[in-house]
């Protein structure tokens, strides 16, 4: 699938997911629109033969999130996540893309301090990989430590440090054509770790 055609679909299911979770929420009154764009540093992958290792690009990852004001200190949050990489296999060296999708539902705490915030979530969600050869779904985690400088009532900054750990399985065939396996990823747990920064508007 083209990832803009991905990335335009999956707005379209958080739009859908965060109305229909915050209408459970009849406390809250504030809501707020975050777009965030930042880098991601990926991990490896096993090659084909689990004796060597891959380098996967670090690339650009792009996101959306929709959070309610759910207490004075807290908010409940919608979020997702696009990245699209590659890697280069050492059977052929030819180069291979996969696109990351992480769509979580997060509680993020908020420390104010007049005009700045500090904030910490957790969530827990899916991950979605689309490769070359694949696609499949995994369960996921996220946690994230960040900050907010309030321009005004209605939009702030955002900076943000965020990890995925996405839970794997050792049999799975993203990276594989037929019973040729050019990967595999490193582990029971993938862990992708970001920085963001974005901009909040709260209506």
């Amino acid at each position: 699938m083209p990832p803009l055609k991905l990335l335009l679909q999956s707005v379209s299911l958080l739009l859908t997911l965060s109305m229909l979770i915050t209408s459970q929420f009849s406390t809250a009154t504030e809501y707020e629109v975050m777009p965030i764009v930042g880098y991601t540093f990926s991990p490896k992958l096993n090659g084909g033969d689990n004796t060597t290792t891959l380098a996967t690009t670090d690339e650009p990852n792009v996101g959306l999130a929709i959070a309610w004001q759910d207490s004075p200190t807290g908010q409940g949050q919608v979020l997702i996540n696009y990245i699209t990489r590659d890697f280069t296999d050492n059977i052929s060296q030819s180069t291979h893309s996969f696109d990351t999708l992480y769509a979580h539902f997060s509680g993020v705490a908020l420390f104010k301090e007049r005009s700045y915030t500090t904030t910490f979530g957790i969530g827990i969600g899916a991950t979605y990989f689309d490769s070359d050869f694949d696609n499949v779904v995994y369960p996921s985690l996220t946690a994230s430590l960040g900050t907010r400088y309030e321009f005004s009532d209605n939009l702030a900054l955002i900076t943000e440090l965020r990890a995925y750990a996405t839970l794997t399985k050792d049999d799975e065939t993203l990276f594989c054509e037929n019973d040729n396996c050019l990967a595999h990823f490193d582990g029971a747990v993938w862990f992708d770790s970001q920085i963001s920064i974005g901009l909040a508007y709260r209506f």
